[in-house]
């Protein structure tokens, strides 16, 4: 094995990848693997197209490291120097979300184009970039004769944008069933920001802790029907209507949970004085003993912060009636949340029935729920990420955080001491808007800093325990 010299200083990155990196990339985002509810609709051919590139494009990988399927997901395992002992579980998915306006996207969002400044396509940042990164810096990491102190396992998911019942539940069950128990888990769910952070002039680098439960709650109601003319004194509509609206404007209450407290204690420093000086007001566990509600009261006057606050209310779909002048005998709404820590599935339905007031209302839930996940402490894995992200942008604020939506992380609960949702790349709030949106791409430079980053991370996981973010032994 290549011997590991430590650079108290690494250099950050500061150029994008060349052609041949970025083609690599732009090959697998032509695989039109879109994510299908049903798996009947699975698109085979183009999972089985990007499994021929990745295996073509990454040689060494597939040569000297052990590669397991389920279904179009794949585990690799890579063996270390200590048997038995596991350092490492980087995850990442290669399904995508469809496009339903090709037409509005600068280029086709499946042709993978390549210019001076920008690889683009849905993938580009979630999460096929991810993916393609994690096997250019293990597949470099060979070259150099470098092999991982601990073994370390690559879960890349296929479904992950449908819920991951077919893959990533799966690849979870077999590591558990071998009694797998890492010292980190690295999934997608934070990035590095750039003027989003309200008041703070750094960039900000989200290291996730873990993410919200999610859940999507039926609504429905029956009622006579007949024509309009001869409306009776409640309508199914209308029932409905108001059980929305109890909903929507009676929402779960505000809390402060500790992961959160952390995360503003950790960005204190980056803060104006007015809010550097509320956040001061903690006890010994960081969390705010007099300022606690009002820092709440504050983080909900805006949507992306409220979710870090609150169990979010989010009515989706209402459908009801066939004509204008006919009655429909029923009608049912879907409002989905996105449950906070302390918060549960069961609070969820149980908040619903108390605000809404009407047993006329049926209440239930309806396609896939899962509970917050378990929050540890950052510990020295945490630190090992946020030292790697500043080494590759200096600069940065490095601070903890939720993830508000769904990850493949959620269903390996309970297989690392640390988890972190992380990626090293920069990004806007209009570059986050691209995200399952229009002209999803990325950066030449933002995918160097996330090979660099994947780089750095295994040599650190090569080098000696303590180094790696694991317990002594």
């Amino acid at each position: 094995m290549r011997p590991i010299t430590e650079n108290p200083t690494p250099t950050p990155v500061t150029e994008g990848v060349d052609d041949e990196v970025a083609r690599r990339l732009a090959v697998a985002l032509q695989c039109v693997t879109v994510s299908t509810e049903d798996p009947a609709h699975t698109a085979d051919a183009e999972f089985a197209r990007l499994a021929a590139h990745l295996e073509t494009s990454f040689p060494r990988v597939h040569a000297e490291l052990t590669l397991t399927t389920f279904g179009h997901s794949r585990l690799y395992r890579w063996d270390g120097a200590e048997p038995g002992a596991v350092s490492a579980i980087l995850l990442a998915h290669q399904d995508v979300v469809p496009v339903d306006d090709a037409q509005r996207w600068t280029h086709p969002p499946f042709d993978g184009v390549v210019d001076d400044e920008f690889i683009w396509g849905r993938g580009a940042i979630d999460d096929k970039s991810r993916v393609l990164a994690v096997l250019e810096a293990v597949e470099s990491a060979l070259a150099a004769g470098i092999r991982p102190r601990r073994t370390v396992f690559l879960a890349f998911g296929h479904d992950e944008e449908v819920f991951g019942d077919g893959g990533a539940v799966r690849m979870a069950e077999h590591l558990r069933e071998r009694d797998v128990r890492a010292d980190l888990l690295l999934d997608e769910g934070g990035v590095i920001t750039d003027g989003v952070a309200d008041g703070v002039d750094r960039p900000v680098a989200s290291i996730m802790l873990g993410e919200k439960g999610y859940a999507t709650v039926r609504l429905s109601v029956t009622e006579t029907g007949g024509h309009s003319s001869m409306p009776g004194k409640q309508t199914a509509v209308g029932r409905l209507a108001r059980a929305v609206a109890r909903v929507q404007d009676h929402p779960m209450p505000l809390r402060l949970t500790p992961v959160i407290s952390d995360m503003l204690a950790r960005m204190r420093e980056a803060l104006p004085e007015p809010r550097r000086r509320l956040l001061e007001l903690t006890d010994a566990r960081g969390l705010s003993r007099l300022a606690g509600p009002l820092v709440a009261r504050i983080m909900a006057a805006g949507p992306t912060t409220e979710a870090l606050v609150r169990t979010t209310t989010a009515p989706t779909v209402i459908s009801g009636g066939v004509k204008a002048n006919v009655l429909p005998q029923s009608a049912e709404a879907l409002v989905n949340f996105r449950i906070l820590p302390g918060d549960s599935v069961a609070a969820v339905l149980a908040h619903c029935t108390r605000v809404i007031r009407d047993i006329g209302v049926a209440i239930d839930l309806v396609g896939p729920a899962s509970e917050p996940s378990r929050f540890h402490g950052p510990g020295p894995a945490f630190d090992m990420v946020a030292e790697l992200a500043s080494s590759v942008v200096p600069g940065i604020v490095t601070t903890t955080g939720i993830v508000p939506g769904a990850t493949d992380s959620r269903h390996y609960d309970g297989l690392a001491a640390t988890r972190c949702n992380f990626a090293p790349i920069v990004l806007t709030a209009a570059d986050l808007e691209r995200i399952h949106g229009t002209d999803e791409r990325i950066s030449r430079l933002n995918y160097a800093r996330l090979i660099e980053f994947n780089r750095r991370l295994i040599e650190r996981l090569a080098a000696a325990p303590e180094a790696a973010g694991g317990a002594p032994r």
